[in-house]
């Protein structure tokens, strides 16, 4: 999917260059000039699609063009020096490709390997910018430059032809739409073009790629914090050396394709420098945290418990409590921001059939948040807490102790019967025993009245209602 995605930015590139270049010439220029070949529109058209024609060409260059990769097998020469690891202060070193890497050289993600004068992947040509084809794209960025300008002034002089008087130069609605959708696509690309186009122009006469001018930016911070004294970059040659470096030594060549000089593993240094670590590039922070270096025979040994912390003992914020369900430890966090209720001495913040009620004066901090959601076959009875209240049965889990899970409604009732029957608390009425004969009457009386229709007990009920005095 990657790749499908990395060819539709290239074909979008492709059609959008197309509509600007040869839309404007069809649907503008051509209608505008009696749609007759003449001197003067070959004069017009002639180096507008020559410019699209070396635009392509740096395009396709650009595309098709290997950036540069690693030789295999290749080892920098101590005696010509090397770049070296920020940290280690070694040669610089590519775990992915298990290879060293050359000066300026960087291990491409999207690529997946170790590009030579790696300046950045760009997905609009689907391929890195490197030390093979970082002219050519330098010349596209020129020549999109050149040929939008040009672009703009044909359409422009077409607009500001409409105040001639030649019946056929008042343009036709479907040229004054054209008109506006090269302005809406073109004016775009020659500003967003163009502001890149000038940061690589900078680059290239300071001969730095993308990657070290964030370096760069790096030392001038370290430089203006005092931390590192003023090191110059040691690949800055002049600025004439700097663009030949890269687009040619001929200078009437620059605006044609070549082959960059060089092999791309090592550049010329500037006047001055070397490979001390004093002048290294990119400088080290002195403030920098050094990693030691890896025992070859250290072996990894799992610790005796998983709760340990630090030096071995047990992290406070992991220890576990019995009177503290799960619920209520993750729920620590929010409850600190929280206002705590304000309990009146001699009193509880619970009722008395709640399982974590204190008594007045016990410490009631740890009450804990129940959760009804669990099985009984998860919990057992503490070692230490036999016959303790049911609070105390606890079950283990993924992060811990859960107190287990109780029915409240059968607290309350299980509350409301111990209460009653505590001995001198309440008079509770207990009605005597009937004897045989009034159960004899009774049950009679409640047979009668089961088999007596209703008619006849509605009247009875209102003969009595009537009788009885108000």
């Amino acid at each position: 999917m990657g790749r499908i995605l990395d060819r539709l930015f290239v074909v979008f590139t492709l059609c959008l260059i197309s509509f600007i270049a040869y839309s404007s010439q069809i649907f503008i220029i051509w209608p505008w000039y009696g749609r007759e070949l003449t001197v003067e529109l070959l004069t017009l058209l002639l180096p507008f699609n020559l410019l699209v024609a070396m635009l392509l060409w740096n395009y396709y260059l650009s595309v098709t063009t290997d950036p540069g990769r690693v030789p295999k097998g290749w080892q920098p020469n101590a005696q010509e020096g090397y770049e070296v690891k920020k940290l280690t202060r070694g040669p610089r070193y590519c775990r992915n490709c298990d290879s060293y890497k050359p000066p300026r050289a960087h291990h491409c993600k999207q690529c997946k390997r170790c590009v030579l004068r790696m300046d950045h992947h760009c997905p609009w040509v689907n391929n890195c910018v490197g030390h093979y084809n970082y002219g050519h794209f330098i010349r596209f960025l020129f020549y999109v430059d050149v040929t939008c300008s040009y672009h703009l002034w044909m359409v422009t002089r077409r607009v500001l032809s409409t105040s001639a008087h030649s019946y056929w130069d008042e343009p036709s609605g479907l040229e004054l739409i054209f008109i506006i959708l090269n302005y809406t696509t073109c004016v775009p690309v020659l500003l967003a073009v163009g502001g890149f186009s000038l940061y690589h122009f900078y680059c290239l006469l300071g001969n730095s790629t993308t990657i070290e001018g964030w370096e760069k930016n790096k030392a001038a911070t370290l430089l203006r914090r005092g931390k590192i004294r003023e090191i110059k970059f040691p690949y800055n040659l002049g600025w004439k050396r700097n663009i030949a470096s890269v687009l040619g030594n001929n200078p009437l060549m620059w605006c044609f394709p070549n082959t960059p000089s060089g092999d791309g593993l090592k550049y010329p240094l500037a006047d001055g420098q070397n490979s001390d670590d004093d002048m290294a590039w990119p400088p080290k922070d002195p403030n920098a945290y050094v990693y030691p270096d890896e025992d070859p025979n250290y072996q990894f040994k799992l610790p005796d418990s998983p709760w340990t912390y630090e030096n071995g003992t047990l992290n406070p914020n992991l220890s576990t409590n019995l009177n503290k369900s799960n619920s209520q430890l993750r729920n620590r966090s929010h409850n600190l921001n929280k206002p705590k209720p304000k309990v009146v001495e001699g009193t509880s913040i619970v009722p008395p059939y709640h399982p974590d009620y204190r008594e007045p004066g016990e410490d009631d901090s740890d009450i804990g948040i129940h959760d009804d959601t669990s099985s009984e076959d998860d919990y057992y009875q503490d070692e230490e807490g036999g016959g303790q209240p049911r609070s105390r049965i606890v079950r283990r889990g993924s992060e811990g102790l859960e107190a287990r899970p109780i029915d409240r409604e059968e607290i309350l009732r299980r509350y409301v019967d111990e209460t009653i029957h505590e001995p001198g608390r309440y008079n509770v009425y207990v009605p005597e025993p009937l004897s045989e004969s009034e159960e004899e009457e009774e049950q009679d009386e409640t047979e009668d009245s089961e088999d007596q229709p209703l008619a006849e007990k509605v009247e009875a009920w209102i003969a009595n209602t009537v009788q009885t005095p108000s």
